[in-house]
């Protein structure tokens, strides 16, 4: 079957197979949190998007090929509650931005700032710093050499609006950054991945960003 990023927790993982690399989307937890499993299919490196929940689900998912790095898109507890036990058991490096790292329950090994790239065998991804949900959350984006460009957004932006914020300034700061540093550069095609529930593209909620603007949330 295609790929549709349509995954209930209990579920199988979701598996899209790129040319250089694979995407396994797997719902977990009381709070439905997608964690994200991306493997260089030349390499065989694999990386873990938030550590969310569920440790023997997430262990089952990433194999017995390994695991390198656990890259957590901000410090909320739903995206981070395995992180201590999956890091334990695979040795993996733990990634996240500093403005976050101090909430995480175990040090970052690899911090990482707006433009950085984080390694996935011989792929990468690019950080883009979206400021508001939290101080620290970042989105990873993914240039597929024969394909679209595929997003991993956590928190700030799913389908139907930006994430959740505390005060009209921090939404402010959310929106400016969702427009300016994701919508303002990347094509219609592109493929989002949230932190929970489906996904969508960037072409589907490009219409709506003044809606967004005007409700304020």
């Amino acid at each position: 079957m295609s790929y549709s990023g349509d995954t209930r927790v209990g579920g199988p993982a979701d598996v899209r197979e790129l040319p250089e690399l694979v995407i396994a989307k797997l719902a977990v937890g009381p709070m439905d949190n997608n964690a994200y499993l991306l493997r260089c299919r030349r390499t065989g490196e694999a990386v873990l998007i938030d550590a969310a929940n569920e440790v023997d689900r997430l262990l089952e998912l990433i194999g017995d090929q390994g695991l390198a790095r656990v890259i957590t898109t901000h410090r909320h507890y739903d995206h981070w509650q395995a992180l201590a036990e999956i890091v334990g058991m695979t040795g993996a490096r733990t990634v996240a931005h500093p403005d976050d790292a101090d909430e995480l329950p175990v040090s970052v090994d690899e911090p990482v700032e707006h433009g950085g790239r984080i390694p996935v065998g011989e792929c990468g991804l690019e950080v883009i710093h979206l400021r508001g949900h939290t101080p620290g959350s970042i989105a990873l984006r993914y240039d597929d050499p024969q394909g679209q460009v595929h997003l991993f957004t956590g928190d700030s932006l799913f389908p139907g609006g930006v994430g959740k914020t505390w005060a009209p300034e921090d939404f402010r700061s959310l929106l400016d950054d969702v427009e300016k540093r994701v919508f303002a550069v990347l094509p219609d095609d592109t493929w989002v991945y949230p932190g929970h529930g489906k996904d969508t593209t960037l072409g589907a909620e490009r219409p709506h960003l003044g809606e967004w603007r005007e409700r304020g949330w």
